[in-house]
């Protein structure tokens, strides 16, 4: 099948493929950039991203501030103004300033998941910007979009939808995945039902991306089918060659066997996908990690968290993979090669048009 656009509004990309973003400093402005060059969405992500400012330690937000606006205009103009977005936890103790960053510095649209982002309307001025909440339900969905109509009277511009599969932060419980009764098809299909009559009312299409687990050509067409409007992909951007991630993160994945992922529990106490390796086997142990906190995210407490997730995600991004958090989706055992990423889209184009 030939691949639709992706429309959000004024923006159309070429494909319909948004490029996963990924914390700390997994995807920067060199892959969303690339991504963003053959036609697809690329996007930064917000977390952690001043950890290479020379005042990350110690006056942590005003460098994820600075650094941010660095990304997004590096990411515009090595992209020749491809669409780029920022993806922003609102989990984030810093998530309004992020948020207000990344819509006065030119992002296309901003993307927020760990947690509705309830007040995000409210924080973007300009109407250009286009807002994304990530939810993992029909009820969620509904929610968002009946809050953002009450309080705002606004509706949003697209849904991602993450199924279990994802990596990271997973908007589901424990118990949730590991009954394994939850899947994508099934969640896509009741969002895209809910969210018809917000269509009609702000007369005004909705896209809905389909994310968590789409590893190929095949899965694109399939959830397009289903009557996504796109796909959210982040594991196969780790393996490119533009990923702004050490090799050692990328190697991390290629070398990784299906019994090797597992499900972990951040200091926030949600779960998320990672590769199992020593620093996941320390925390078993009942190893406590932990020197520095960030505050970086809500509802942590230093003095009762097992370790600090920004210090874990920032040693496995810089190559310190032993001791570090390797987030990833259920698929990353399936990479075998690190690509440049117009290869990757080339592939998953011609994967997709076979079906």
């Amino acid at each position: 099948m030939s691949l639709p656009y992706l429309t959000i509004g004024h923006l159309k990309a070429k494909l319909p493929i948004i490029q996963g973003g990924m914390g700390v400093g997994v995807s920067l402005s060199r892959l969303a950039s690339a991504v963003a060059k053959e036609g697809a969405i690329g996007v930064i992500s917000g977390v952690g991203i001043g950890f290479r400012e020379s005042d990350f330690l110690n006056n942590s937000k005003e460098a994820n501030i600075r650094a941010l606006k660095k990304e997004i205009s590096k990411a515009k103009e090595s992209s020749s103004n491809g669409i780029i977005g920022v993806n922003i936890l609102t989990a984030s103790n810093e998530f309004e300033e992020l948020v207000t960053t990344a819509s006065n510095s030119g992002a296309d649209l901003i993307i927020c998941g760990a947690g509705l982002p309830t007040n995000l309307p409210a924080l973007v001025k300009n109407k250009l910007t286009k807002l994304i909440p990530i939810v993992s339900s029909a009820k969620a969905a509904s929610i968002i979009s009946k809050l953002w109509k009450r309080k705002y009277n606004y509706t949003p511009d697209a849904l991602i939808v993450e199924g279990p599969k994802a990596g990271g932060h997973l908007g589901f419980s424990k118990e949730d995945l590991s009954k394994g009764d939850k899947n994508l098809e099934d969640i896509v299909k009741e969002v895209i039902k809910v969210i018809k009559p917000f269509e009609d009312d702000a007369k005004k299409n909705i896209p809905i991306i389909a994310a968590g687990g789409i590893y190929s050509g095949k899965d694109i067409s399939k959830f397009l089918k289903l009557g996504a409007s796109g796909v959210q992909m982040g594991t196969r951007f780790v393996a490119t060659e533009e990923c702004d991630a050490h090799i050692n993160f990328k190697n991390a994945y290629i070398n990784s066997k299906k019994e090797d992922i597992d499900i972990v529990i951040s200091p926030v106490g949600m779960p998320g996908r990672a590769i199992r390796n020593s620093f996941i086997n320390s925390l078993d142990a009942g190893k406590k990690v932990i020197d520095k906190c960030y505050k970086c995210l809500t509802h942590c407490n230093p003095q009762t968290t097992p370790y600090c997730i920004s210090k874990a995600l920032i040693n496995s991004v810089e190559g310190n993979v032993d001791e570090g958090l390797i987030f990833c989706g259920e698929n990353a055992y399936k990479l075998k090669e690190i690509v440049p990423v117009k290869t990757l889209i080339k592939t998953l184009l011609m994967e997709a048009e076979e079906i």
